[in-house]
Protein backbone atom coordinates (compact mmCIF):
# COMPACT_ATOMS: atom_id res chain seq x y z
CA UNK A 1 0.00 0.00 0.00
CA UNK A 2 2.90 2.36 0.69
CA UNK A 3 4.01 1.85 -2.89
CA UNK A 4 0.54 2.75 -4.13
CA UNK A 5 0.40 5.95 -2.10
CA UNK A 6 3.87 6.99 -3.25
CA UNK A 7 3.06 6.23 -6.90
CA UNK A 8 -0.24 8.07 -6.63
CA UNK A 9 1.37 11.14 -5.12
CA UNK A 10 4.69 11.26 -6.96
CA UNK A 11 4.19 9.99 -10.51
CA UNK A 12 0.67 10.94 -11.53
CA UNK A 13 0.88 14.56 -10.30
CA UNK A 14 -2.78 14.38 -9.41
CA UNK A 15 -2.84 16.01 -6.00
CA UNK A 16 -2.31 19.74 -6.01
CA UNK A 17 -0.32 21.68 -3.46
CA UNK A 18 -3.59 22.32 -1.61
CA UNK A 19 -4.12 18.62 -0.95
CA UNK A 20 -0.46 17.99 -0.27
CA UNK A 21 -0.62 20.71 2.38
CA UNK A 22 -3.65 19.04 3.95
CA UNK A 23 -2.02 15.64 3.90
CA UNK A 24 1.12 17.10 5.45
CA UNK A 25 -0.96 18.00 8.51
CA UNK A 26 -1.65 14.33 9.08
CA UNK A 27 1.35 12.00 9.35
CA UNK A 28 1.58 10.04 6.12
CA UNK A 29 2.10 6.82 8.07
CA UNK A 30 -1.31 7.28 9.72
CA UNK A 31 -3.02 7.88 6.37
CA UNK A 32 -1.39 4.79 4.90
CA UNK A 33 -2.37 2.73 7.93
CA UNK A 34 -5.97 3.88 7.72
CA UNK A 35 -6.16 3.09 4.02
CA UNK A 36 -4.85 -0.42 4.59
CA UNK A 37 -6.92 -1.31 7.67
CA UNK A 38 -10.21 -3.25 7.63
CA UNK A 39 -13.34 -1.28 8.41
CA UNK A 40 -12.87 -0.61 12.13
CA UNK A 41 -16.41 0.72 12.44
CA UNK A 42 -17.79 -2.70 11.54
CA UNK A 43 -15.89 -4.48 14.31
CA UNK A 44 -17.31 -5.10 17.75
CA UNK A 45 -14.07 -5.58 19.67
CA UNK A 46 -13.63 -3.59 22.90
CA UNK A 47 -11.41 -0.58 22.65
CA UNK A 48 -8.69 -2.22 24.77
CA UNK A 49 -8.29 -4.95 22.14
CA UNK A 50 -7.51 -2.56 19.32
CA UNK A 51 -3.95 -1.78 18.29
CA UNK A 52 -2.19 0.79 20.43
CA UNK A 53 -2.58 4.31 19.10
CA UNK A 54 0.66 5.92 20.17
CA UNK A 55 0.85 8.43 17.35
CA UNK A 56 -1.32 11.54 17.53
CA UNK A 57 -1.43 15.15 16.38
CA UNK A 58 -3.39 18.20 17.42
CA UNK A 59 -5.38 17.96 14.19
CA UNK A 60 -6.46 14.35 14.78
CA UNK A 61 -8.84 13.94 17.69
CA UNK A 62 -10.38 10.95 19.39
CA UNK A 63 -14.07 10.43 18.76
CA UNK A 64 -16.49 7.58 19.28
CA UNK A 65 -16.53 5.04 16.47
CA UNK A 66 -18.80 5.59 13.52
CA UNK A 67 -22.03 3.66 13.92
CA UNK A 68 -22.57 0.77 11.51
CA UNK A 69 -24.40 1.36 8.26
CA UNK A 70 -27.44 -0.51 9.59
CA UNK A 71 -28.51 2.60 11.53
CA UNK A 72 -28.81 4.84 8.47
CA UNK A 73 -32.20 6.20 7.51
CA UNK A 74 -34.57 4.27 5.28
CA UNK A 75 -34.91 7.37 3.10
CA UNK A 76 -31.19 7.43 2.26
CA UNK A 77 -31.19 3.71 1.55
CA UNK A 78 -34.26 4.00 -0.66
CA UNK A 79 -32.61 6.71 -2.75
CA UNK A 80 -29.38 4.80 -3.36
CA UNK A 81 -31.15 1.49 -4.01
CA UNK A 82 -32.23 3.06 -7.29
CA UNK A 83 -28.72 4.22 -8.19
CA UNK A 84 -25.97 2.33 -10.02
CA UNK A 85 -22.42 3.59 -10.25
CA UNK A 86 -18.93 2.64 -11.40
CA UNK A 87 -16.02 3.18 -9.03
CA UNK A 88 -12.70 3.78 -10.79
CA UNK A 89 -9.84 2.77 -8.49
CA UNK A 90 -6.38 1.29 -8.24
CA UNK A 91 -6.36 -2.47 -7.72
CA UNK A 92 -4.26 -2.11 -4.56
CA UNK A 93 -6.34 0.58 -2.87
CA UNK A 94 -7.67 -0.90 0.37
CA UNK A 95 -9.55 2.20 1.50
CA UNK A 96 -11.30 2.35 -1.88
CA UNK A 97 -12.65 -1.15 -1.28
CA UNK A 98 -13.82 -0.14 2.19
CA UNK A 99 -15.62 2.89 0.77
CA UNK A 100 -17.40 0.69 -1.79
CA UNK A 101 -18.60 -1.53 1.07
CA UNK A 102 -19.82 1.56 2.91
CA UNK A 103 -21.79 2.80 -0.11
CA UNK A 104 -23.24 -0.64 -0.80
CA UNK A 105 -24.39 -0.77 2.82
CA UNK A 106 -26.56 2.23 2.01
CA UNK A 107 -28.01 0.51 -1.04
CA UNK A 108 -25.76 1.78 -3.85
CA UNK A 109 -25.32 -0.71 -6.70
CA UNK A 110 -21.57 -0.20 -7.13
CA UNK A 111 -19.26 -1.83 -9.66
CA UNK A 112 -15.56 -1.43 -8.91
CA UNK A 113 -13.32 -1.11 -11.95
CA UNK A 114 -9.57 -1.36 -11.42
CA UNK A 115 -7.65 0.97 -13.74
CA UNK A 116 -3.97 1.71 -14.23
CA UNK A 117 -4.34 5.49 -14.33
CA UNK A 118 -7.21 6.95 -12.32
CA UNK A 119 -6.27 10.46 -13.47
CA UNK A 120 -7.70 9.70 -16.90
CA UNK A 121 -11.16 9.30 -15.40
CA UNK A 122 -10.80 12.34 -13.15
CA UNK A 123 -9.95 14.35 -16.26
CA UNK A 124 -12.82 12.80 -18.20
CA UNK A 125 -15.37 13.72 -15.55
CA UNK A 126 -13.96 17.20 -14.84
CA UNK A 127 -12.77 16.68 -11.26
CA UNK A 128 -10.68 19.75 -10.34
CA UNK A 129 -7.09 19.02 -9.35
CA UNK A 130 -7.52 20.38 -5.83
CA UNK A 131 -10.59 18.18 -5.25
CA UNK A 132 -9.01 14.84 -6.18
CA UNK A 133 -8.69 11.77 -3.99
CA UNK A 134 -7.97 8.06 -4.46
CA UNK A 135 -11.07 6.89 -6.35
CA UNK A 136 -13.76 8.36 -8.59
CA UNK A 137 -17.39 7.22 -8.59
CA UNK A 138 -19.68 7.98 -11.51
CA UNK A 139 -23.41 7.19 -11.49
CA UNK A 140 -25.32 6.10 -14.57
CA UNK A 141 -26.91 9.57 -14.54
CA UNK A 142 -23.45 11.13 -14.84
CA UNK A 143 -23.03 12.47 -11.31
CA UNK A 144 -19.50 12.33 -9.93
CA UNK A 145 -18.54 11.52 -6.35
CA UNK A 146 -14.82 11.89 -5.75
CA UNK A 147 -13.14 10.19 -2.82
CA UNK A 148 -14.60 9.23 0.53
CA UNK A 149 -17.96 11.00 0.26
CA UNK A 150 -20.39 9.70 2.91
CA UNK A 151 -23.27 7.81 1.30
CA UNK A 152 -25.62 9.97 3.35
CA UNK A 153 -24.61 13.02 1.31
CA UNK A 154 -24.62 11.12 -1.96
CA UNK A 155 -28.27 10.28 -1.34
CA UNK A 156 -29.04 13.85 -0.32
CA UNK A 157 -27.39 15.22 -3.46
CA UNK A 158 -29.06 12.75 -5.82
CA UNK A 159 -32.47 13.35 -4.29
CA UNK A 160 -32.16 17.09 -4.81
CA UNK A 161 -29.21 17.99 -7.10
CA UNK A 162 -28.12 21.63 -6.76
CA UNK A 163 -28.47 23.63 -9.94
CA UNK A 164 -25.38 23.44 -12.19
CA UNK A 165 -23.66 20.91 -9.90
CA UNK A 166 -22.03 17.75 -11.25
CA UNK A 167 -21.32 16.01 -7.96
CA UNK A 168 -19.49 16.01 -4.64
CA UNK A 169 -15.91 15.49 -3.50
CA UNK A 170 -13.95 14.84 -0.35
CA UNK A 171 -10.40 15.92 -1.22
CA UNK A 172 -7.46 13.83 0.00
CA UNK A 173 -8.23 10.94 2.36
CA UNK A 174 -9.37 12.24 5.77
CA UNK A 175 -8.89 9.69 8.54
CA UNK A 176 -12.27 8.72 9.98
CA UNK A 177 -14.21 9.37 6.78
CA UNK A 178 -16.13 6.37 5.33
CA UNK A 179 -13.58 3.76 4.28
CA UNK A 180 -10.77 5.53 6.15
CA UNK A 181 -11.67 4.39 9.67
CA UNK A 182 -8.60 3.82 11.83
CA UNK A 183 -8.84 2.97 15.52
CA UNK A 184 -10.79 5.83 17.17
CA UNK A 185 -9.25 8.66 15.18
CA UNK A 186 -11.21 11.28 13.27
CA UNK A 187 -10.11 14.24 11.18
CA UNK A 188 -12.78 16.92 10.51
CA UNK A 189 -13.28 17.59 6.81
CA UNK A 190 -15.56 19.19 4.25
CA UNK A 191 -17.72 17.68 1.53
CA UNK A 192 -17.31 19.92 -1.51
CA UNK A 193 -19.81 20.58 -4.28
CA UNK A 194 -18.42 20.36 -7.82
CA UNK A 195 -20.00 22.71 -10.35
CA UNK A 196 -20.20 22.56 -14.13
CA UNK A 197 -18.12 25.72 -14.53
CA UNK A 198 -15.24 24.20 -12.56
CA UNK A 199 -15.95 26.11 -9.36
CA UNK A 200 -16.48 24.48 -5.97
CA UNK A 201 -18.42 25.27 -2.82
CA UNK A 202 -18.78 23.75 0.63
CA UNK A 203 -21.70 21.31 0.59
CA UNK A 204 -21.31 20.02 4.17
CA UNK A 205 -18.88 20.43 7.05
CA UNK A 206 -18.18 17.22 8.95
CA UNK A 207 -16.94 17.88 12.48
CA UNK A 208 -17.87 14.56 14.11
CA UNK A 209 -18.24 10.93 12.95
CA UNK A 210 -21.94 11.04 13.79
CA UNK A 211 -22.57 13.63 11.07
CA UNK A 212 -21.61 11.02 8.46
CA UNK A 213 -24.54 8.77 9.36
Amino acid sequence: MRGYINRYMNTNSLISSHILTKMAVLPLSLTIAACSQPNIAAESKPANESASATQSTSEVKLESKTAPASVHSNTQSAVLHNVSATVYKDANCGCCKEWVSHAEGYGLNATAQNVEDVSLFKDRYSVPQQMRSCHTTVTTDGYVFEGHVPAKYMAQFIKNPPRDAIGLAVPSMPVGSPGMEYQDKFMPYKVMQLNKDGSTAVYATIDTPQQQI
